[in-house]
């Protein structure tokens, strides 16, 4: 039995399993750096979560805990481990949130995608819940967003969207509007789901410097126009 809290942090994982994991990417890094890199993001993110302090932090994984990985990473960053329920991204996260807000008073959920989500996001997002807004939300460039925080459950804020789509974030905005909810967004974010988003990785410093971020070298994705 878990302890209640004021905040928890859910991550959203799947196992580093071939064919599973950022599949847009293999054609051009190959399937083992993009293993490499997805699991590099899943620590990365670990990392920052434990880093905020807001709250325990549960590594939410797909399709199941028992992947060595994700032991390690239990292990390493002492997490808590649980298991999505099937469905869709938004009967997942409807899910989590469910589970989550039993046992906390507020709950920030995050992907893995967004390597330059900061400790300081984190800690600025629980602060508006705290203060009592509603929702908290960081968009992605893409349409979407890689962070929402939630002081209620509301299925209505994940049954039937359009995900991987533009359209998520001008939706999520339509639905918290009719439920009346107050909400902040903080600054967009990008997050790493193609090629070109490899190659700002590199320029920014998280990949292929000595002192990279995500403590991982890739070579140069030679032939791409961006």
């Amino acid at each position: 039995m878990m302890d209640r809290s004021d905040c928890r942090l859910i991550i959203f994982a799947k196992a580093p399993v071939p064919g599973e994991v950022k599949t847009r990417l293999v054609p051009f890094l190959g399937e083992g750096p993009t293993i490499l890199l997805y699991e590099r993001m899943v620590l990365h993110t670990l990392t920052t979560a434990v880093n905020a302090a807001s709250g325990p932090v549960d590594l939410w994984c797909t399709p199941s805990i028992e992947h060595p990985f994700f032991r390690r990473c239990a292990k390493e960053f002492k997490v808590g481990l649980m298991t999505q329920t099937d469905g869709d991204m938004g009967r997942r996260m409807a899910h989590a949130f469910h589970e989550t807000l039993t046992r906390a008073s507020w709950a920030l959920l995050v992907g893995t995608d967004c390597p330059s989500l900061t400790p300081d996001d984190l800690i600025e997002a629980a602060a508006f819940l705290k203060e009592g807004t509603d929702a908290v939300i960081i968009p992605s460039k893409d349409g979407g967003y890689v962070l929402i925080g939630l002081r209620h459950n509301a299925d209505d804020l994940f049954r039937e969207v359009p995900w991987g789509t533009e359209r998520v974030m001008e939706e999520t905005r339509l639905r918290l509007r009719k439920l009346g909810w107050r909400w902040h967004e903080l600054p967009e974010r990008w997050d790493v789901d193609r090629p070109e988003d490899v190659e700002r990785l590199r320029l920014e410093g998280y990949i292929g410097s000595a002192d990279c971020k995500l403590q991982i070298e890739i070579p140069p994705l030679a032939g791409l126009k961006f």
